[in-house]
């Protein structure tokens, strides 16, 4: 039976729509996906120009775009530059390309994260990295995710990443703080070595006047630290958000990005700035994200 006229016009219509659409959508989700944005953030007490990203994925196809946004990093003349982990993709054949921080214009600290430790990759792992959270016991007192190393960590992975990046003038914190001045102020970074990988454990940090940063890569595994701040990533900002999924970032229902006290301190959640499981950068409202932390006024 022939399908009535009208019917295959709006077939054909529709087809032609959907033809035309998707390409003019993935070339708006590379657009946004190249194309860094910078967040200003101000804190009683923070010192001057503290720069924050995560997630840079280093490999073949984004090493332009992760050039490009160590340009835009270097434009801010930071005092000091924080990482926050997965410098790596899926393998070793791409840990040269560490020597990119060697164009950073300031100090440059970090941790690992699960890529680093090539921990929880791919959809069914993930799912029990997330289930092996929930039981975890994330007191400040009594912090222990050993249990997430289900037998997926790779260490010596991890070593030559470390490795890398320290031939790279990179300052790797695994379970480590360090106190820094910045213009005379006093800063101590808490760096949390991988959650995912079991082998987050918080070292033990004076009671200070500094104003104090704690970094770890998945924001689910922090907890409530004496800190000012909590810096995060490893969410890629859900890497696509559309409205639905927004607002409920926005309400807390889900944590992808953006500011947070669900325990009580002001934790950052970056959408980070490279991405993962797409070759070239695909995103869809959540955009590569380069943080500035500064001085509330008057502080």
């Amino acid at each position: 039976m022939k399908l009535p006229r009208l019917f295959r016009l709006n077939r054909f219509i529709a087809i032609i729509l959907v033809v035309a659409l998707v390409p003019a959508s993935l070339g708006f989700m590379y657009h946004e996906g190249s194309s860094s944005t910078v967040t200003e953030l101000s804190f009683d007490g923070a010192p001057e120009g503290i720069v924050f990203i995560a997630d840079p994925h280093l490999r073949d196809a984004n090493i332009a775009h992760i050039e490009k946004t160590i340009d835009q990093i270097n434009a801010l003349h930071p005092s000091v530059v924080l990482i926050g982990g997965d410098f790596t993709y899926r393998g070793a054949e791409d840990l040269p390309l560490n020597q990119v921080w060697t164009q950073v214009d300031a100090p440059v600290y970090a941790i690992l994260g699960n890529h680093d430790y090539m921990a929880g990759l791919g959809g069914p792992s993930i799912l029990t990295k997330m289930l092996l959270v929930q039981e975890a016991d994330l007191r400040p007192d009594t912090y222990d995710v050993s249990g997430l190393d289900n037998g997926d960590v790779d260490t010596a992975f991890a070593g030559s990443v470390v490795e890398a990046l320290e031939k790279a003038g990179v300052t790797v914190l695994r379970n480590e703080a360090v106190t820094l001045d910045i213009e005379g102020k006093q800063v101590v970074i808490v760096g949390l070595d991988d959650c995912w990988a079991g082998r987050a454990q918080p070292p033990a940090v004076p009671a200070t006047d500094a104003f104090t940063i704690y970094l770890v890569h998945e924001p689910d595994c922090r907890a409530a630290w004496d800190a000012d701040l909590i810096l995060a990533g490893h969410t890629h900002g859900g890497q696509f958000m559309p409205g639905n999924l927004q607002a409920l970032n926005a309400i807390g229902i889900v944590e992808l990005s953006g500011l947070k006290m669900g325990n009580g301190v002001p934790t950052y959640i970056t959408e980070g700035i490279g991405t993962s499981n797409f070759n070239p950068q695909l995103r869809l409202f959540t955009s590569p994200e380069i943080v500035v932390i500064n001085p509330a006024t008057g502080s």
